[in-house]
């Protein structure tokens, strides 16, 4: 007969994992990738490296769930604006400035899943988060086509020119080595206007 863990083995088994998710993240956050050791990891989530392992077959594996979660939590808001009240013009600038607003109130964790270098799995699934973000803002750009807020263009390759340049505009703000900067509010109003450019709004 198969053995078949209890109800509460379970529960402490997905307890277990949801602590090293976050102790993962709280490591990244602070220092990046390279502050994330899985001893440091275990350390940090109270457990042994052998239980990380078993829920983590590699480091790499780990880290590409911890950026999934944080790319669907961004992604949920971006969606949430994208569906909200408004012109596209609107929401467009709106979903701009939430994302560079809430990498600049994380830089950490900003600059590690935009720009740290990390394994090539973790940058595959980087990726794809990109191009989920494309998403909401090809959904967006082809809203304001139809309305005639923006002229006929390619969607598709506007978002993703729209989410290259908004990730590399954050890249020095959110570096380890960056400056404080002065007025964040400008920065991020800044960065939705080019975007908006990009897209031909008539502003």
């Amino acid at each position: 007969m198969a053995y078949k863990r209890s109800a509460l083995m379970e529960q402490r088994m997905a307890g277990a994992r949801e602590r090293i998710l976050l102790a993962a993240r709280e490591l990244v956050a602070a220092g990046g990738y390279r502050n994330a050791p899985v001893t440091a990891v275990a350390a940090q989530a109270g457990v042994s490296t052998g239980l990380i392992y078993r829920h983590f077959p590699s480091k790499a594996e780990l880290f590409v769930e911890v950026l999934n979660a944080a790319v669907d939590h961004e992604v949920r808001i971006m969606e949430g604006i994208g569906a909200g009240p408004g012109s596209a013009t609107q929401r467009l600038q709106q979903a701009v400035i939430t994302f560079v607003r809430r990498a600049l109130a994380g830089p950490g964790l900003a600059y590690a899943f935009i720009v740290e270098p990390v394994d090539p799995e973790v940058e595959a699934e980087r990726i794809r988060g990109r191009r989920r973000f494309g998403d909401v803002f090809r959904q967006l750009v082809e809203q304001g086509v139809d309305n005639g807020e923006f002229p006929a263009q390619d969607a598709e390759l506007t978002a993703a020119c729209i989410v290259g340049a908004f990730t590399e505009a954050l890249v020095g703000p959110t570096a380890p080595s960056r400056q404080p900067h002065r007025d964040e509010a400008a920065l991020a109003e800044a960065i939705s206007a080019f975007c908006l450019r990009a897209a031909g709004a008539r502003r």
